[in-house]
């Protein structure tokens, strides 16, 4: 996992704050870059080194069924937009699952060098130091990173836009790089909370992993866990997450 994080992110450093070709996917908030494509080939050409039995599930290349009951999941460029637009909030997310629970996950920050790796049970480590638990504050005494995409849904436009409201109304104040940094920064405890309205497995499952080691939750909006399944669909499965310590989530939703 290690090696392939570094990997994907030596590739996006190659190819950062240069002028590229930007591909818009399904909406004006989704888009592709070489670098996606680079990074991802890389990473799973890794993984499969190691591991070719397992399943893959990854942003770009969609779902590799070889039904294996571990499944990596891999993100390999989360944060296109800022990447493209040659802001440094951009990184490479990966995690594992055995069966439809996320067992490992990593994230690595290239700009920075920051490398986050977590395994259930055994803690989540930042650079190789052991991480602390997050430290326990009100919404009220917190940042709360917020993202949301554009849809031509306006039920959902109008759900997040409420949603932000009462973030705006309860807490210190909002942030919003609309990528892995907002969780990250939850789990360094620097974020009370984050919110984005629309995320897919490759977005969330390493950070929950990460998230959870040091003593938060991730949620839906709704306030039920998050629950992943392996099949056909997995690909244009969305949710609605908010995470942070429990008291604090149940305090946002």
């Amino acid at each position: 996992m290690i090696n392939a994080l570094r990997a994907g992110g030596e590739v996006q450093l190659g190819y950062f704050d240069r002028q590229l070709e930007i591909t818009q996917k399904e909406s004006q908030s989704s888009v592709v870059t070489v670098a996606d494509i680079e990074s991802e080939r890389v990473i799973i050409d890794i993984i499969r080194a190691g591991f070719p039995e397992h399943n893959i599930v990854s942003e770009e290349c969609g779902l590799v069924n070889n039904g294996s009951e571990f499944t990596w999941v891999v993100d390999p460029l989360d944060g296109t937009s800022n990447f493209a637009a040659g802001l440094p909030w951009f990184g490479v997310l990966i995690a594992v699952l055995k069966g439809k629970v996320p067992l490992m996950g990593g994230a690595f920050l290239p700009v920075g060098d920051v490398l986050y790796i977590a395994e259930k049970g055994k803690g989540a480590y930042r650079n190789g130091v052991l991480m602390p638990v997050i430290f326990k504050r009100a919404l009220r005494d917190s940042l709360v990173g917020f993202g949301i995409d554009f849809s031509d849904d306006d039920a959902y436009l109008n759900r997040g836009v409420g949603l932000y409201k009462g973030v705006v109304e309860s807490s210190r104040n909002v942030r919003s790089t609309n990528s892995l940094i907002d969780f990250l920064y939850v789990a360094e405890g620097k974020f009370g909370a984050a919110v984005n309205m629309k995320t897919m497995i490759w977005d969330i499952a390493a950070p929950q992993v990460i998230i959870s080691e040091v003593g938060g939750v991730m949620k839906d909006i709704e306030g039920e866990d998050i629950r992943y399944s392996v099949d056909e669909g997995v690909t244009g499965r969305s949710y609605a997450v908010v995470t942070g310590l429990e008291d604090i989530v149940g305090e946002v939703i």
